[in-house]
């Protein structure tokens, strides 16, 4: 007997020829094989489909049982399109249809996501008169949701006449469906009040709803009620409750379900390892794979996909390749999810030509998920080239990349250009995504094109937290603390929660030397209220941010609240005390750092080596260098090589820094040149300070640095003939000279100085002041270092010259603008010299005042006549 169930062919054509058939319009959505459809490979054997002789092959006028039975059989093994044509058949042959016919097409209609068909039925319902019918009305409801036309699912179940608990559970289930998880917990009350009691099938819909939006206290409730009606023994009840309390982070109680549980599933297990996993609880997840085996579970798919996930975070290689062979083992190898989850664990385990392997005997299973694999596994190993040419080989394959292929070959810079990566986004109206949007505003934030980053911030539709973090993380790159304050106020605006990530970046921006000290003050107050000031991104920031704000006593409280240190937090703070001058405390941290085993990198030993040099312990910066490289197997890089210059220059040892520029295994960049070219002009080594310049000019040609130092060492030296040629020289080449200012922070307000400035409004005030001062250090013994001021002019002017730096305009400025044994705090954008150092110095001790003074090199802490720094800066 044949096993035919197709219509023969000259039927087949009668069909399709068939013009008032309501449903030839959409046919060609779903036709197989075009006029002949083909015998469906069902899963599960079925009689009647192995027995039943075609329809409207063996009887003239089949029954209305025999087309049910039949359409049935296809459905419920899932051969959705067969079940579809059969009805067309069935109608077009204008045989009769009851409510279990249409109940079972609608379903199929739901299955194959097809809404224009499945609203055809509906008008067939409506025409039947049989949306009276329970089941039918059901089917309809269940299909809009499926097919995610929520309100028109609604319209259904609003009009039913009779609702029963299945016609509820399918309402509640589309509305978890499509994540609009409040209204089922509405509707799951509403439910029980008008008398409806929840089947094992409600309560699977409800859990699902209340996991996905972290109501785990809700959560625990419906499970009361659970053991209340008996449900706790249903197995999928239980795996149900499984996944809430996994998703809400709550292992134990997932576990205290699994083991009061009499009878498990595969999916019970595989429920368990995957909540571990996701938790971090690797070792539960082992041990759980561990039991099941002893067990005798077959493994699924879903057992692997977890498992092979926790390796590739924990980059365990030897596990993986396990796993791989029991994948080949079980017969799961061939299944693409199992084979992008292993190309991801080679690649993070640094095999990536294993991964590669793998992603070649993908042949036609090879999708834009893979290929995204690939690419990224490329990027983690360092082979950007790489990852570039899979990115152009995948467009020219055809595969469409999606928002994750966008986002992670955006970090490829700069082997792809961002602007071109955009267009393509722009093109494929992925420019709107949170994910790839945030990639492209990062990527132009890496080139330090805020402008364009903030127009791609504006484009994104759903902003989540990461967005606006990146957005912050940009401003604070820049330094840009009013840009980063405004976006953080639009986004607390807007309802979106801070994260730690949030907090840090805007603290981080607060760092800035421009920014309103009072406004670092109160993000951390904010972070303490948010309950984030503990986590170790944002303890960073406030260590950073404190020690570049001049407030070194509050970065180390913060370091020392901290209950977990990385290596961050250790070199902020190390780098804090070396930029104070506090070199004997930059090593005590360094010291303990090393005896909790902490992992130490180039920026450990950049703090330390700067400590050292801006304390003059010259030999302890050798010792230093020298342990980094021997001990802890750490190459120089060129910002070691530029301190280790400066711990010589500083000390006058110019001899020594020439050596270590000779032997470095590379050029020396501007800033080497640039220490060596500073020194020379401190130590008056002419012809040390000539070559440094004409290196650094070659450089950096515009930088006006180098012309100004060289043209001082000229002058100190009196060769003003050589002073003027390189000013000269500056002016055919239009490089300006970056004018020196000062400014202070007064209620909340800057207030910014230039030398001999009178646009101040309190200018009158400010002179006067300097005047009172004058007189008063004249007193003290004060003479004017005229040396200072490298101009060829008389000492009278160059002392009225060195009265009006910008620095003293700013000291004057606070004296007269705050209440007397107020601290104050001055930055400058260049070194301070010598003469007004002293100044100073007498200043806090005539005053009664701590004045801290930040210029280009670190900080000065002035008190009672002295400076932390010793003189030695």
């Amino acid at each position: 007997m044949t096993s035919s169930l197709s219509l023969t062919r000259n039927q087949a054509k009668q069909l399709l020829k068939t013009l008032n058939n309501p449903f030839h319009k959409f046919l060609s959505v779903f036709q197989t094989n075009a006029s002949i459809p083909q015998p469906p490979k069902l899963c599960v054997e079925s009689a009647s489909l192995r027995h039943t002789p075609h329809l409207f092959e063996k009887s003239p006028q089949p029954d209305l049982a025999q087309c049910n039975g039949l359409l049935f059989d296809y459905s419920r093994n899932n051969n959705n399109k067969e079940a579809l044509n059969l009805f067309l058949g069935i109608h077009s042959f204008g045989l009769p249809v009851d409510g279990s016919t249409l109940s079972c097409v609608l379903k199929v209609c739901g299955c194959l996501f097809n809404v224009i068909a499945g609203r055809q039925v509906h008008c067939q319902c409506l025409k039947l008169g049989l949306l009276e019918d329970v089941s039918v009305g059901t089917s309809l409801l269940d299909m809009y949701m499926k097919t995610e036309n929520v309100e028109d699912g609604r319209r259904v179940f609003d009009h039913m006449g009779e609702r029963n608990v299945v016609s509820w559970t399918s309402l509640l289930g589309g509305y978890a469906q499509n994540g609009m998880n409040e209204e089922v917990l509405e509707l799951f009350l509403t439910m029980q009040m008008e008398g409806i009691k929840p089947n094992p099938y409600t309560f699977a819909a409800v859990l699902g709803a209340l996991a996905s939006e972290g109501m785990v206290e809700k959560g625990v409730q419906v499970h009361c009620l659970i053991v209340k009606l008996g449900f706790k023994t249903v197995t999928f009840v239980s795996n149900s409750l499984i996944s809430m309390y996994l998703r809400s982070g709550m292992g134990k109680d997932a576990r205290l379900v699994f083991d009061g549980m009499a009878t498990k599933n595969a999916v019970t297990w595989n429920c368990m390892i995957s909540g571990f996993v996701t938790n971090g609880l690797d070792f539960a997840a082992l041990e759980t794979f561990y039991d099941m085996r002893l067990a005798g579970v077959k493994f699924t798919q879903m057992t692997f996909i977890p498992l092979i996930k926790l390796c590739a975070n924990r980059k365990e290689l030897g596990f993986t390749r396990q796993l791989h062979c029991r994948v080949l083992k079980d017969g799961f190898n061939f299944d693409p999810k199992i084979k992008t989850a292993l190309m991801v664990a080679y690649s993070k385990c640094s095999e990536i030509n294993d991964a590669f392997k793998l992603f070649s005997t993908m042949h036609e299973a090879q999708n834009v998920v893979s290929w995204t694999a690939m690419i990224s596994g490329h990027l983690q190993n360092g082979e950007i080239q790489e990852a570039v040419k899979l990115f152009c080989l995948m467009n020219k394959e055809g595969v469409k990349p999606n928002d994750f292929t966008y986002s992670t070959i955006l970090t490829a810079q700069p082997a792809v250009s961002p602007f071109q990566i955009h267009a393509q986004a722009i093109k494929a109206n992925y420019e709107k995504s949170p994910s790839v949007g945030t990639a492209i505003l990062d990527a132009y934030v890496k080139l330090g094109n805020i402008e364009e980053a903030a127009k791609a911030f504006e484009q994104i539709d759903e902003r989540d937290i990461v967005a606006w973090s990146a957005m912050l993380a940009g401003y604070a790159q820049i330094g840009d603390s009013e840009g980063a304050t405004n976006i953080f106020m639009q986004l607390v605006k807007e309802g979106i929660k801070p994260n730690e990530f949030t907090f840090s970046s805007v603290i981080n921006a607060c760092a800035s030397p421009t920014a309103p000290f009072e406004q670092g003050k109160q993000f951390h107050a904010w972070s303490i209220k948010s309950k984030l000031s503990d986590a170790l991104c944002v303890c960073s920031a406030l260590i950073t941010m404190y020690a570049k704000r001049g407030n070194i006593d509050n970065a180390y409280q913060v370091f020392r609240r901290q209950q977990e240190r990385d290596l961050t937090s250790w070199n902020s703070m190390i780098s804090g005390y070396a930029q104070h001058g506090h070199a004997k405390k930059a090593l005590e941290i360094f010291e303990e750092m090393r005896r909790e085993n902490m992992e130490m990198d180039d920026i450990t030993f950049i703090g330390v080596i700067s400590a050292c040099s801006h304390a003059g312990l010259v030999d302890e910066g050798e010792r230093y260098f020298n342990v980094m490289i021997e001990k802890h197997r750490i190459s120089p890089t060129m910002q070691l090589y530029s301190c280790m210059v400066d711990l010589y220059s500083r000390a006058g040892m110019l001899d020594k820094a020439m050596d270590i520029i000779n032997m470095m295994p590379f050029p020396a960049g501007a800033t080497v040149w640039r220490t060596l070219l500073a020194a020379s002009r401190v130590h008056c080594h002419l012809e040390l300070g000539k070559l440094a310049a004409e290196q650094l000019i070659s450089l950096q040609p515009q930088d006006s640095a180098a012309y100004v130092l060289l043209s001082n060492i000229y002058a100190a030296a009196g060769n003003w003939h050589e002073r003027r040629n390189v000013r000269k020289l500056m002016d055919q080449r239009k490089v300006k000279k970056e004018a020196g200012y000062s400014w202070i922070e007064v209620k909340n307000k800057t207030h910014s100085f230039l030398a001999s400035d009178h646009s101040h409004p309190m200018s009158y005030q400010i002179y006067s002041k300097l005047d009172e001062l004058k007189m008063r250090l004249k007193d003290m013994g004060y003479q004017p270092d005229t040396d200072h001021v490298l101009q060829d002019i008389a000492d009278e002017d160059k002392e009225t010259i060195l009265s009006q730096h910008s620095e003293r305009l700013a000291i004057a400025f606070g004296l007269i603008a705050t209440p007397p044994r107020t601290a104050l705090q001055i930055v400058k954008n260049l070194r301070v010299c010598g003469d007004c150092h002293t100044v100073i110095k007498l200043i806090s001790l005539i005053e009664g005042r701590d004045i801290v003074v930040r210029d280009t090199n670190r900080f000065h802490h002035f008190k009672a006549g002295s400076c932390c720094c010793g003189d030695y800066w």
